[in-house]
C-alpha cells in the first residue's frame, strides 16, 4: 500500500527544485489549508515540486515526508555549515546579546555560516552566539540526552520545535541528532525503526516504548520520557505508571519494544 506521507503524488509533481525552509518553522499539510502533518523548520533541505496559489508541494529530505506549505516560506537551497544544539536560541541584528533578536531559533535548526567571530557566527540574517551552535559534522552519541533537552516542552499534535513537539517529533529529534536517521510518525517507528526486543521487562537506555498513537524512550531500567497529551509536555516518568496510566485511560497496553 502507498503511503502518501512519504510517496510524492504524481499528481503534484510539476518540477524538481531544490530548496531550503526559510522560516523559523512551518507547518507541513496534508492539504493547502489542511491539518498539520509535522513541521518543518530553518535549514531543513526539501524538494519542491509544484507551486500554486501561495501553496508549495514539498518532500522533506530528512524523512522523505511530503505534504503542502506555505511557499513563502521557502528559498533556494544552499550549503549549510552548522546547526543550532540548544533548546533555542535567537539570530541577532549584530555581534552583541543586547542587539535586536530578529528570529527565534529551535533545536536542530540548519544555518549558513557567512562569517565567524570569538562569540558569533554570522549568516545572512545576523548574528547567532556561537555556544548555541555545533559544526554541521557534529552529532550528539546519546539520543536520550537530547530528548532531556525538551523536557518541558509544551505538547503540539505534529509539532517538531522547543515551542511544541509530540511523541514522535520528539524520538526523531533526539535519534537525527545523533546522526540516526529516523521517521517521522510513530508508526512509522514502529514498523521501520529499531530491531523488536521480543520482552517488554529488560529495558535499557534509548530503547523505544510502543503504545498504538504513541512512543516515549527509556532512560533507564525505570524511567522514560515522552510528549504526551496527558501531561501536554515532555515529561519524565517511571515506566510502571506510564504503562498503568496509559492503559487505564484506554490507549491499551505496550504494543512494541524496540532497540536501535
Amino acid at each position: 500500500m502507498i503511503d502518501r506521507r512519504t510517496t510524492p503524488d504524481r499528481a503534484f509533481q510539476k518540477h524538481h527544485r531544490a530548496a531550503q525552509i526559510a522560516a523559523n518553522v512551518v507547518d507541513l499539510c496534508t492539504r493547502p489549508n489542511g491539518p498539520r502533518d509535522r513541521q518543518l523548520i530553518f535549514g531543513e533541505p526539501v524538494t519542491e515540486f509544484s507551486s500554486a496559489d501561495g501553496w508549495s508541494y514539498v518532500q522533506s529530505h530528512k524523512d522523505n515526508y511530503c505534504g503542502f506549505m506555505r511557499s513563502n516560506a521557502l528559498q533556494n537551497a544552499r550549503v549549510t555549515t552548522h546547526h543550532v544544539h540548544t533548546r533555542a536560541s535567537h539570530i541577532y541584528e549584530s555581534p552583541d546579546f543586547k542587539s535586536a533578536n530578529k528570529m527565534a531559533l529551535s533545536f536542530g535548526v540548519k544555518l549558513a555560516a557567512t562569517n565567524e567571530t570569538e562569540k558569533f557566527i554570522e549568516t545572512d540574517l545576523g548574528f547567532v552566539p556561537r555556544q548555541h551552535v555545533k559544526p554541521k559534522a557534529f552529532f550528539a552519541d546519546d539520543p536520550a540526552c537530547i530528548a532531556q533537552i525538551f523536557l518541558g516542552t509544551p505538547y503540539l499534535w505534529g509539532g517538531n520545535t522547543q515551542c511544541g513537539i509530540d511523541c514522535s517529533g520528539l524520538v526523531q529529534s533526539a535519534f537525527i541528532a545523533c546522526g540516526i536517521h529516523c521517521p517521522g510518525d510513530s508508526d512509522q517507528q514502529l514498523a521501520q525503526f529499531g530491531r523488536d526486543v521480543g520482552t517488554q521487562n529488560d529495558f535499557r537506555r534509548n530503547d523505544l516504548l510502543f503504545w498504538k498513537g504513541h512512543v516515549a524512550i527509556a532512560l533507564g531500567a525505570d524511567t522514560l520520557i515522552h510528549a504526551n497529551a496527558a501531561h501536554m509536555a515532555v515529561t519524565i516518568e517511571p515506566i510502571s505508571n506510564a504503562i498503568e496510566r496509559i492503559k487505564a485511560q484506554g490507549d491499551g497496553p505496550v504494543i512494541g519494544h524496540k532497540r536501535v
